[in-house]
């Protein structure tokens, strides 16, 4: 898209031992291992973000949980709390790998949390012992407790549970795989991942499934059809695990995660959105957004000046602008054309350029808009433009 520098596409996503540097400061991402935190960690988590960084706390649409601002100079110590808290891998190269979204729906008895181990254990084996190397953005989505709800997510590799209860291992963006057993299903799921790699899927260091598969056929085992299931939408309220709530664009203080952590464990979601794990009422928290909030419309980036890549500040804007979403429409503001808070196509897109924001009907930041050098003081006095053809 023309009217902007194209911003720097780093491959990568930041970790604990390898964080990436922003705006305002280090970036530090949490993995949580099965996309969980126990009331200790979340405690440690707010400590660590207090002490150590600007006191925010962003969930990611991976499921992960970041620390911003976090001083150079601190960053040793965040990674000894993270280390006494059992949130730290042994390196960069098996952190970097643990890319496991996990459904927050799971129960005790389905064996989604085991499968979650077993595959955890068997990427560091493979990376420390086989030679894996998988590019930065690949991951997998176990997705076994009932009707899919990931299918919107990131992932490469995905299992999930099917109507006849049997597990459903298949690759994204393809629409067959193969059957397998919860003893299988990890060993198989490890030789899908090396048959992306032994058939070329990885090229200077990235590569992702879906675009992978259009070009190669698949192993001839993989010939189940992939059943079609409507898209999963989110919604804050009452869940079979606990209270879900909404997160202002993902991110909150470090105060809400100390309350936090004298509520419940949370389960981490892909949708900016946490569950308080049996937890049966809505909790009283004002950075807690319950069901019918216009904010859950939206998306929008860090945008400046936290991002140094980002041409403008949005997230303002993109609350200034949320009441005037269409009740069945989606909003994503982006600060560059990256599009990192919502890669996928929306029904409106503002992104910043060098000239104000373009506007793109039903589309991504890099698709042609409708129109261009839109101010902030424009769109928040005339909202109407945005739907305007």
């Amino acid at each position: 898209m023309s009217g902007s520098p194209a911003p720097l596409i780093k491959g990568w996503c930041p970790g604990a031992l390898r964080p990436m540097l922003s705006g305002d400061g280090l970036v530090v991402r949490v993995r949580p291992h099965g996309g969980c935190l126990s009331r200790v960690q979340v405690g440690g988590l707010a400590e660590l973000a207090q002490a150590y960084g600007n006191g925010l706390v962003d969930f990611s649409a991976r499921a992960n949980l970041q620390l911003r601002g976090i001083k150079p100079e601190g960053h040793a110590a965040v990674l000894e709390g993270l280390n006494a808290l059992d949130l730290l891998d042994t390196a960069s190269e098996t952190e970097s790998a643990r890319n496991i979204m996990v459904t927050p729906f799971w129960q005790a008895d389905d064996g989604t949390i085991a499968l979650a181990q077993a595959l955890e254990n068997s990427l560091r084996h493979a990376i420390v012992h086989g030679g894996l190397r998988l590019p930065g953005k690949f991951g997998f989505a176990i997705d076994c407790a009932g009707p899919p709800v990931l299918r919107q997510g990131s992932a490469d590799i995905r299992i999930e549970r099917t109507e006849a209860g049997s597990l459903l291992l298949y690759p994204d963006g393809a629409q067959t795989g193969r059957l397998v057993d919860p003893h299988n299903a990890v060993e198989q799921a490890m030789a899908l991942a090396s048959w992306f790699v032994r058939s070329g899927g990885v090229c200077n260091g990235r590569g992702r499934m879906a675009s992978h598969v259009r070009h190669v056929p698949l192993p001839p085992e993989y010939n189940t059809p992939v059943p079609l299931a409507p898209p999963f939408t989110p919604e804050p309220g009452m869940t079979s695990a606990g209270w879900m709530a909404g997160v202002a664009f993902g991110q909150c203080h470090a105060s809400t995660l100390c309350a936090l952590s004298t509520m419940a464990p949370l389960r981490l979601t892909p949708w900016r959105m946490i569950v308080l794990e049996g937890v049966m009422q809505a909790p009283d928290l004002a950075e807690l957004l319950q069901a019918g909030d216009a904010r859950l419309r939206v998306a929008a980036c860090t945008g400046a000046p936290a991002c140094p890549q980002a041409l403008a500040p949005v997230r303002a804007l993109a609350s200034d602008l949320a009441p005037h979403v269409p009740a069945h429409a989606f909003l994503h503001v982006s600060g560059c054309a990256k599009g990192c808070a919502h890669p996928q196509a929306t029904t409106l897109t503002l992104v910043a350029q060098s000239g104000g924001f373009a506007l793109i009907h039903h589309g991504t930041t890099t698709d042609q808009p409708i129109a261009r050098n839109l101010s902030p003081e424009r769109l928040r006095a005339h909202p109407e433009l945005m739907t305007k053809d």
